[in-house]
């Protein structure tokens, strides 16, 4: 197990080299510049910077080399922890991540673990009744969710019960009121909650949708199997054999799914936080998208993809822990 795992790790290294190059490449052949948007709009809304500040902002940032010379350059500064500086307000990279990570942690973490705990019960519930009502019922609210694209989700509950037409129960932007900062401990916590009910939602229903169904296609499988027989056969009682049989049998292709819906959560957080109007992660590298904001949307990218990868290597882990008749040798 240890041998697997540090060469999984090793396997990081060209993964992450092969992400990063793609998505510089993508940057730099894309049409513009950071240097051209704030030459034609001027920084901070500002006057337009001159044509020879513009060529110093250029050379500066190394925006006049070619894509692969750029990109061993900042291979260079990224072996030592330097993500750069932002074309746009010149902070540090890591700087400005650190600021915003955790928010975008704690939407994402919420998310899929509100997915977990809502998708597997409600998977073996539909398993358990196959063919029922109850399976009917759940498998049409499910294909429904999963047909929802998260936009028309957020803007709809917005409308609904964020100060809308309809009903004001929740705030519809931000992460927090403007008078948060004169509130006490717990009015702060409860302040945060309420702001991220929404985005949590919006985030959770499509992951809930699609865990639910491989949960209940994974139960199917396994109840037909004759060691559930034999298990009642020997007097067992029936939740004891559908949690503690069946289910850790059906767990294996549910793991799966926690490696694919990781990095969907993190691409969705994008969408979330710039209609919510959340400071995170999302809404950091939708905004250096729009500026050509290169060494912003590097650091994004390579963190969540070693999260990503990062969460592969997580789910191989729990294999064993669900399975002990796994090995990785």
């Amino acid at each position: 197990m240890t041998t697997y795992i540090l060469r999984r790790l090793l396997l990081v290294i060209p993964t992450l080299f092969g992400i990063t190059l793609l998505t510089f490449l993508l940057i730099r052949l894309a049409p513009g510049n950071a240097a051209l948007i704030k030459g034609q709009t001027g920084e901070n809304g500002g006057h337009a910077m001159t044509a020879e500040v513009r060529e110093q902002t250029i050379k500066l940032y190394g925006l006049d080399k070619d894509p692969l010379t750029a990109y061993g350059d900042w291979l260079v500064k990224l072996a030592h922890l330097d993500f750069g500086q932002s074309l746009v307000d010149h902070r540090p990279v890591l700087t400005k991540i650190r600021e915003r990570i955790g928010l975008s942690v704690s939407l994402t973490g919420s998310a899929l673990v509100l997915s977990y705990l809502i998708a597997v019960p409600v998977g073996i519930a539909a398993a358990l009744r196959r063919g029922q009502r109850t399976d009917r019922m759940i498998s049409f609210v499910v294909f429904l969710l999963y047909s929802i694209p998260t936009f028309v989700a957020a803007l709809v509950l917005i409308l609904l019960v964020a100060g809308g037409d309809y009903l004001n129960l929740l705030p519809m932007y931000g992460a927090n009121s403007i008078d948060a900062s004169e509130m006490s401990g717990p009015a702060w916590a409860w302040d945060r909650i309420k702001h991220m009910i929404l985005p949590v939602i919006c985030l959770t229903y499509g992951s809930l949708a699609s865990i639910s169904r491989y949960t209940r296609v994974s139960m199917l499988e396994v109840l037909g199997q004759d060691f559930l027989r034999t298990a009642r056969a020997k007097g067992l009682s029936e939740r004891r054999v559908i949690f503690s049989q069946a289910l850790r049998n059906a767990l294996i292709p549910i793991v799966t799914v926690f490696a694919m819906e990781l990095p969907a959560l993190i691409g969705g957080t994008i969408i979330v936080e710039e209609i919510f109007t959340l400071p995170g992660m999302g809404q950091l590298v939708f905004q250096s998208i729009e500026a050509r904001d290169q060494f912003v949307i590097m650091g994004v990218v390579t963190i969540s993809a070693f999260v990503t990868l990062f969460g592969y290597l997580m789910a191989d882990i729990l294999y064993v822990l669900v399975d002990p008749r796994i090995r990785f040798e």
